[in-house]
């Protein structure tokens, strides 16, 4: 049995340099997960051929110059030089997709050549070595296109390997080095912090602008949900009353009408049961959707009987409307009552906000079985100003919402002469595939909750 003591630990810095040369390993065998060409997100078409262009035009030009040049200057053998040649310039075109993979090519290339150069040259005569004009230009461009796709530790790597590269050649034969190494390590090590801090600011600002419509959408959805919830709230007692009256009905019918058998009896004493049942469960609902305790929500709802009273109140606001009003509309459905005048109540709003002074018209007109309702405003007095600069999406959503609830339609859009049309037209009566719970017609409006307010 042994008896020698087990060896020491390493010591905390040499297992961190360890880690950390490992780390650097890693990176330089791990390529970034993305394929997609330089450019390829480009707007123009053109434009997303523009790297392969200029790798092509780097590469055509590389690859006579670096065969001409190692023959006639360094002396190299014609088969070697057509070798060296193609595996320097030809995988340029490759790090258009690929550039750690062109990386490995292009640099095992270098140094073969450089080692080709030291050993097969007698007199290099002032030339650069290890790295030939043609390898340093070459070698730049492959920086540019490593910069834009890898992450920040395999630049790092490169960047290391290829000075400790040169550093190793210039050990080896300090007579026939000309520091070009040491130009070759400065030059990349700038090319591969600008790419990088370009890539890593267009990474950022696209992940800005996805963030931006994401928010933009959860903002556009929460406002949806929330016209829903308060048109539910005003629905309530719109739809309450008529079960409140089911209920009356139901309960005293057995005393008004004589001679009812008891079978009847019984039926009209379920029906009142059951009214009572969804009365109840739509106040526990209707104390979910009033959760924020506002008691103005508890009051009577409008309906046409105050569109007069909302027009006399824009007017007072500095709006010079006019109201059309149907003599007699014929009856209409308290939930088409509502929806009229909150639609009436929001596109004047909407003037108010946007275009203040501008001349106004609401017309509400009905030809028995369509309720319509119009309001056109004029351009705003150019002495006036906006009160509001955008809106807040709430006002068309409601609109639609509404529009979408009675089974009607609803067009809205600017004007020629820079007003706005709100043109709504609602069902009087339920038709087939109309009113509430049968869903829109062929010509409803289409609920869109990107859309913001007009003007």
């Amino acid at each position: 049995m042994s008896t020698e003591d087990p060896p020491p630990p390493p010591a905390p810095r040499t297992a961190r340099a360890r880690e950390s040369l490992r780390s650097l390993g890693s990176a330089l065998r791990t390529p970034a997960a993305s394929t997609e060409p330089l450019l390829a997100r480009a707007v123009k078409p053109w434009q997303r051929y523009i790297p392969y262009v200029i790798a092509l035009g780097f590469a055509a030009a590389l690859l006579p110059v670096t065969v001409t040049v190692l023959v006639q200057d360094y002396g190299l053998a014609g088969g070697w030089a057509g070798a060296l040649a193609t595996a320097q310039a030809a995988p340029l075109l490759l790090a258009v997709t690929r550039p750690l993979q062109a990386w490995w090519i292009i640099f095992t290339a270098d140094v073969v050549g450089a080692v080709l150069l030291l050993t097969t040259a007698d007199d290099l005569d002032g030339r650069s070595w290890p790295w030939t004009p043609m390898v340093v230009v070459g070698y730049l461009l492959l920086m540019v296109c490593l910069g834009l796709r890898e992450p920040r530790r395999t630049l790092l790597a490169v960047w290391l390997v290829t000075g400790a590269t040169g550093l190793a050649f210039e050990l080896v034969s300090q007579e026939r080095s000309d520091g070009v190494h040491l130009l070759l390590f400065v030059l990349s090590g700038v090319i591969l912090l600008v790419t990088a801090a370009l890539r890593e600011r267009g990474d950022a600002q696209r992940r800005l602008v996805e963030q931006e419509t994401i928010s933009e959408v959860e903002r556009a959805q929460r406002t949806l949900l929330e016209e829903r919830a308060r048109i539910a709230r005003e629905l309530h007692d719109v739809v309450a009353h008529h079960m409140s009256v089911i209920t009356v009905q139901a309960d005293s019918a057995p005393y008004r009408i004589e001679g009812l058998p008891e079978a009847a009896r019984e039926e009209f004493s379920t029906i009142a049961a059951g009214a009572r049942e969804s009365l109840t469960e739509m106040r526990r609902l209707l104390a979910v959707l009033r959760s924020d305790g506002s008691a103005a929500e508890r009051a009577p709802q409008p309906g046409l009987g105050r569109v007069q009273q909302l027009v006399e109140a824009t007017v007072r606001a500095g709006v010079p409307a006019e109201l059309s009003l149907a003599a007699d509309p014929g009856p209409v459905p308290p939930s088409v009552d509502l929806s009229a005048y909150r639609i009436i109540q929001e596109a004047l709003s909407n003037v108010v906000r946007h275009a203040p002074e501008a001349p106004t018209r609401v017309s509400v007109t009905s030809d028995g079985d369509w309720l319509t309702v119009l309001v056109v405003n004029g351009p705003a007095s150019a002495r006036t100003s906006p009160l509001e600069a955008s809106g807040t999406g709430h006002g068309l959503i409601g609109m639609r919402e509404r529009v979408r609830l009675t089974g009607g339609t609803l067009d809205t859009g600017p004007l020629p002469d820079g007003g706005f049309r709100v043109a709504a037209r609602l069902p009087l009566t339920r038709g087939p595939g109309r009113g509430p719970g049968s869903g829109p017609g062929p010509d409803a409006a289409v609920i869109d909750p990107t859309a913001k307010d007009p003007s």
